[in-house]
């Protein structure tokens, strides 16, 4: 299948692929969405294959445009994720300061990026709901994991617009120290290939039924 760089119509410096992964329920597609249109809602729709928005942001004096794919962590639907992590130039893995089981499955994410995932491809480690008194992973705990893979570890809430900013700017940030300054002849394709074919027709960008699901609780 063909790649191509994606060519956009305004002038950026950077162009990222950024894919959001992690158990489901644990608030990627809020994250998603407070920080690409500064919305939350309790009332939302599984993600089911791959979703995608796109932000444009200024970043230490460059103006970076991020695509932002929101993955399904349910199983049934990593075989159709999987694709999705080539060209990808930074992940965001995403766990539940609130569910215990979310933060065991890092191990199994991080080897899944391993096995799927560019050599080089940036990660960080992000606990989300961390407005929530029910707390099940301590802070330490998951910058010890963190540390053991080398990586970032940041805390959000997607409720209460806690560091999904600076979540998103760490990630890019690390990105564009990896890649370096774009040449001018290079802008607006810099770290940006993708397939071909459009995620909407590759996998089903479909919304289940609307419910009060827990991945937007925070």
């Amino acid at each position: 299948m063909a790649d191509y760089y994606v060519q956009q119509s305004s002038e950026c410096d950077y162009l990222f692929k950024v894919l959001l992964i992690g158990n489901s329920g644990v608030g990627k597609s809020c994250m998603l969405m407070r920080f690409s249109e500064n919305q939350f809602t309790n009332h939302f729709y599984n993600t089911i294959g791959v979703d995608f928005k796109i932000k444009v942001f200024q970043i230490d004096r460059s103006t970076v445009k991020l695509q932002i794919w929101d993955t399904a962590g349910q199983d049934r639907f990593r075989t159709i994720t999987s694709s999705y992590y080539r060209g990808a130039q930074g992940i965001i893995i995403v766990f539940d300061v609130t569910d215990r089981e979310s933060f065991n499955q890092i191990r199994q994410w991080m080897q899944e990026i391993d096995k799927f995932a560019a050599e080089q491809v940036n990660k960080i480690l992000v606990g989300n709901k961390i407005d929530s008194s029910q707390r099940r992973v301590s802070t330490d705990e998951a910058e010890a994991l963190a540390k053991s893979y080398n990586i970032s570890y940041i805390e959000t809430s997607a409720k209460t617009n806690i560091n999904i900013e600076n979540c998103f700017s760490l990630i890019t940030r690390q990105i564009i120290q990896r890649v370096g300054k774009p040449k001018q002849n290079e802008k607006n394709k810099v770290g940006m290939k993708l397939q071909q074919n459009s995620p909407q027709k590759q996998t089903q960008n479909k919304k289940g039924a609307e419910q009060d699901s827990q991945c937007c609780m925070s």
